[in-house]
This record gives C-alpha cells, sequence and structure tokens, in this order.
C-alpha cells in the first residue's frame, strides 16, 4: 500500500492530509485562533462535585470548565494504544470520596471542547514520545496491539523493563517495531524529565494554569504518523521543513530522505494532488460510489446514520448480486469517510436488504477489514433485529464537519429552508397585521423573486384578492437580494409615497438596463430589473448578460415593459 503525508502551512490554518494508494484517508486541521487542547496537561481546581452524575466539573482557565467522570479521577490508571491498563477498570470509589470542591489536582484533557460541551479531562496523565507513552503514575509494561510479532513483542518488553523509570510505566509503541534499544532509551530519558519539569512547575503554578502545552501539528505528525509505512511526507514551508528534519535527525535519521519540500509556485500542494476536491466531497452529505451506488451520511448530536443506495448501478446477473456488490463497496467507502471526517461515537448502517445470509456476513467482514487500518478504536456489534448494522468509533476530538463548517444561520443548522408556499403565507400574514394595525394607505413589501411570484399570482390575481379583504394598496416587488425566508418592509404611507418608491422608472424614460434572463412564458423577451422591479424588454431574450439601452412603455403594478433603443 502506497502511503504519503502531505502538509501545507497558511497564515491562519496548518492542515495535514494522509493519503493511501491515492486516497485520502484522514484529515487534521489546527488553527491559531482554536488552538488544540487534547493532551495538554493543566493544574486546575475543582469547582463543584455532581454526585447524581458521579462527576466533577474543573476550571483549567478555558472558556468552560472540564468535565472530569470518576473513572478518570483516581490517579494509577491509564488508557493507551485502546487498552486500560494499571488497574481496574472501574473504581468503587464515588467521586465524593476521590475529590472535593476548591481542590487543586493535575489533569489532562483527553476530549477536546465540542459544541456546548466543555473538554473531558483526566487525573491518568500519558506523556507520547516517538516510540514510547510515559505513564507516571502507573507501574506497567505494555506493548502495542498492532505489532503481532510475537517475538518481536517480547524483545520490546525487556528492552521497556530496562530502560522503563522506576515508579512509572511505558507503553511501547507500534512504531517501535525494530527499533534498537539505545533508541528506546533515549526516549524513556526524554519523557522522564519532560514528566519531572511537568510536576516541578505544578508545586509552585497557581490554579488555573497549563503547565505542558502537547506538541504543535507539524510535529505531532512527524511524531505519531511518519514512520517506515510512509513512502514520502511532503511540507509547502520551508521553516516547518526544516523543524521536521531536526526532528528526524534526533528521533529517525532513517527517514530524512523521505521529507521533501514543496516549492512550485504555479499550484498550491493540496490543489497539485487534488486534496481540495477531495475535502469538499467529504463535507457533502452524499457521496458516491464508483459503480454509480452511493451512501448519505447523517450526522446528529445522539448518533450517525450512514444510508446505502443503489443509484445509478443496476448491476450485470440478477438483483442479490447488484445489492451484494454495492454494499460491498460501501462497506469498504464507509470505512474511509468514518476516518476521515473522524466521526465518533454510535454509528448506524442501513445496508441494502441481502437475502443471502453468506453476503451479509461478507459486507460485515469487509467493514471489519477496513477498520483495522483506523487508529481510532471501533467496534463493529452487528445486526440489530431491523437489519441495521451498528458499530462506535471513540470520539476524542471535532469531527471534520464541526471544524471546518458552522451551523447555517437562516436555517439554525436543520440543513432545509423554508419553501415558497410557506413564506408567502408568512407575508401575507405579515401585510395584513401592518395594515390592520396602520391608518396608511400603502405599503411596499421585498421579498425574494420566487416568493414574490406567488404573492401576486397569475395576471396580479392573488394580489388584487388580498387588496379586497384589507382595502389598502399593496406593492409586492421581488429582489434576488433578499433571503428566501426573509421580508423587508420597504414603505407604509399614503399611496403616493409608497407608489414613487415602488415604481422606480416612468412611461416614456430611457435607461440602461442589464438583462438578466429570457422570459419564462416568451422567451423572445428578456427580464431586466431595476431596484428589484421587473422591466420585460421586448425581443431582448437573446441578449442576457448584456447591458442595453431601454424605452419605458407602459408602466404596471408589478412590471413595466420596454423596447430596445
Amino acid at each position: 500500500m502506497a502511503k504519503e503525508i502531505l502538509v501545507t502551512v497558511d497564515v491562519d490554518e496548518t492542515r495535514a492530509a494522509v493519503v493511501e494508494d491515492g486516497e485520502l484517508v484522514e484529515l487534521f486541521v489546527e488553527r491559531p485562533v482554536h488552538q488544540r487542547v487534547v493532551g495538554n496537561i493543566y493544574k486546575g481546581k475543582v469547582e463543584n462535585v455532581l454526585p447524581g452524575m458521579q462527576a466533577a466539573f474543573v476550571d483549567i482557565g478555558l472558556d468552560r470548565n472540564s468535565f472530569l467522570y470518576v473513572d478518570d479521577a483516581l490517579p494509577g490508571r491509564a488508557e493507551v494504544e485502546g487498552e486500560s491498563v494499571g488497574g481496574a477498570a472501574k473504581t468503587k470509589l464515588t467521586i465524593k470520596e476521590i475529590v472535593r470542591p476548591g481542590q487543586e489536582i493535575i489533569v489532562q484533557v483527553a476530549k477536546e471542547p465540542i459544541g456546548t460541551k466543555g473538554a473531558r479531562v483526566t487525573r491518568h496523565i500519558t506523556l507520547p514520545g516517538r516510540f514510547l507513552v510515559l505513564m507516571p503514575h502507573v507501574d506497567y509494561i505494555g506493548v502495542s496491539r498492532r505489532i503481532d510479532d510475537d517475538k518481536e513483542r517480547e524483545r520490546l518488553k525487556q528492552v521497556a523493563a530496562r530502560v522503563k523509570p522506576e515508579g512509572a510505566g511505558l507503553i511501547v509503541r507500534t512504531v517501535a517495531e525494530g527499533a534498537h534499544e539505545e533508541e528506546l532509551a533515549k526516549d524513556a530519558a526524554f519523557l522522564h524529565k519532560l514528566w519531572e519539569r511537568v510536576a516541578n512547575r505544578a508545586i509552585t503554578a497557581p490554579s488555573p494554569s497549563l503547565l505542558h502545552r502537547d506538541l504543535g501539528l507539524v510535529h505531532r505528525i512527524v511524531r505519531d504518523w511518519f514512520d517506515d509505512t510512509v513512502d514520502q511526507f511532503t511540507i509547502d514551508n520551508k521553516e516547518e521543513y526544516q523543524r521536521a528534519a531536526e526532528l528526524l535527525e534526533l528521533h529517525a535519521p532513517h527517514l530524512k530522505e523521505r521529507l521533501r519540500l514543496y516549492t512550485r509556485t504555479d499550484q498550491s500542494l493540496f490543489d497539485f494532488h487534488s486534496m481540495e476536491m477531495e475535502i469538499d466531497k467529504a463535507l457533502k452529505r452524499r457521496v458516491w460510489l464508483k459503480s454509480g451506488g452511493y451512501i448519505v451520511i447523517d450526522q446528529t448530536e445522539a448518533l450517525t446514520c450512514i444510508d446505502v443506495n443503489t443509484g445509478k448501478f443496476v448491476g450485470t446477473t440478477n438483483l442479490a448480486d447488484t445489492v451484494f456488490k454495492t454494499n460491498l463497496e460501501a462497506a469498504k467507502e464507509i470505512a474511509r469517510q468514518l476516518r476521515l471526517r473522524d466521526i465518533g461515537g454510535i454509528i448506524i448502517i442501513d445496508f441494502i436488504d441481502m437475502e443471502v445470509t453468506d453476503h451479509r456476513q461478507k459486507v460485515i467482514k469487509t467493514l471489519e477489514d477496513e477498520l483495522k487500518r483506523d487508529r481510532t478504536r471501533a467496534n463493529v456489534l452487528g445486526l440489530t433485529q431491523l437489519g441495521l448494522l451498528e458499530m462506535t468509533r471513540k470520539k476524542s476530538r471535532q469531527n471534520l464537519d464541526e471544524a471546518m463548517m458552522r451551523s447555517c444561520h437562516y436555517c439554525d443548522g436543520r440543513g432545509k429552508v423554508l419553501s415558497e408556499e410557506t413564506m408567502a403565507r408568512r407575508v401575507r400574514a405579515e401585510v395584513r397585521r401592518i395594515l390592520k394595525q396602520s391608518s396608511s394607505e400603502a405599503l411596499l413589501m421585498e421579498v425574494h423573486p420566487s416568493v414574490a411570484a406567488l404573492l401576486i399570482g397569475a395576471g396580479g390575481s392573488n394580489l388584487k384578492e388580498l387588496e379586497a379583504e384589507l382595502g389598502k394598496i399593496i406593492y409586492i416587488r421581488g429582489n434576488n437580494e433578499v433571503h428566501l425566508e426573509e421580508m423587508h418592509l420597504r414603505v407604509l404611507g399614503t399611496r403616493e409615497e409608497v407608489e414613487e418608491r415602488a415604481l422606480p422608472v416612468k412611461s416614456g424614460q430611457v435607461v440602461e438596463v442589464k438583462i438578466d434572463e429570457a422570459h419564462v412564458t416568451n422567451t423572445a423577451d428578456g427580464i431586466a430589473r431595476v431596484d428589484g422591479y421587473v422591466i420585460d424588454v421586448e425581443d431582448a431574450g437573446a441578449l442576457v448578460g448584456k447591458r442595453v439601452k431601454v424605452e419605458i412603455g407602459k408602466v404596471y403594478r408589478t412590471y413595466a415593459k420596454a423596447r430596445l433603443i
């Protein structure tokens, strides 16, 4: 499998892409204004203890207090490389027996603040290095489960036992496979000194205080991702390239030859590798499969739903085979999308119904195999009684949607807007309310053109009916600049005052206009607008996009006729 890492550094953002066999599988984004806090160590103060939730809130100096759960509150245990070490997974003590309000404690951020939730913290401190992870409060030795060779596991365990600081614990990381004892000893010594500095700083630092900040994105990628499986590591920033080279000189000099500096100026690094296009796809709800099928990904607060559809794929043999091939391809793409979008929590997948039991098992097995490439722990729980596949994936940071998008302030994150019919009804209700409460003779309301068309009706029938009901003069103006869900009252007053604003042109006037579009029913004519007011220009249907001089003919309530000069 060909593997490449691409890093692009900009003024306000650094992005790192992990590419496997030409496909984007992981994306990391870091911005100075939203500094990552996972891995940071703080001296905090317990603000309040909640026995009913078996948790406490800890002030660590962030915008919102962090959340400390009872199982994370007792030092002496840690979870590294997907396994719990150093004691029982659950403590029998209550949160009130472990911490108290006003107590100063050292905690490490385990999960980023997400949405309205504060960061989740733990007292199970871990310090990752290139080859090892130090656990200051746990006397334990472990080896990453991703190292399969039993002899190598035993060798690394013995080496770790020799280089382990007294009273502390070590986990040997996957990248340490084949590493020499001197390399592990150097890593262990560095991490031990780092912890001593953190512990000494905690003695005199006030609370809340930051005791240790985890490395920046580029250094973390070099530390955690750049190993022998990576064919090339490319950076487009000279300063970061030099820092990465220095880090490799210390920890993995044999990898320096795989480090590249991207220097082209005619095309950005991500554009050259078509990453921008892949990122855009990863932000879309629908993901097309190569066969013509597609998956739909809907993320909610409670869980993520993924639906599989055959789409344009009709197959070549029979329905069962078509469904099986679509589901098989979807399983591989779903595993990639979970990694790329960094979706965590409960995930429900609605594969297309399969009658053949062997097909169902192969699809689930394919999904499980693809998820083995994922560094984040995922568990496939199997099919529910309704035939839905249920799985979970660990969540520790913002997913791609949260990092790169925000809720639409028009639809408030619903993903939908009001229909033209619903909006037209609301505008009519508002017009009724205003004119019934006012002694004014007329008003001018500005709305989106599609809403205006419904309010006016064929030949102005709907508008005439509303005017007859209220006994007032009503002008409706369509404007493309107005959002579909908005309405703007422009003028309220006498008939003359409103008419002057509502009818920006007069009969016989010569004006220059731009032809926006052809007339819907009479395509020979063109449509122009002046302050949202429609001008029907005779024989201008072929002049769309051009500016022309016209003479205004007859002026009506909702539009005017004109001819080309």
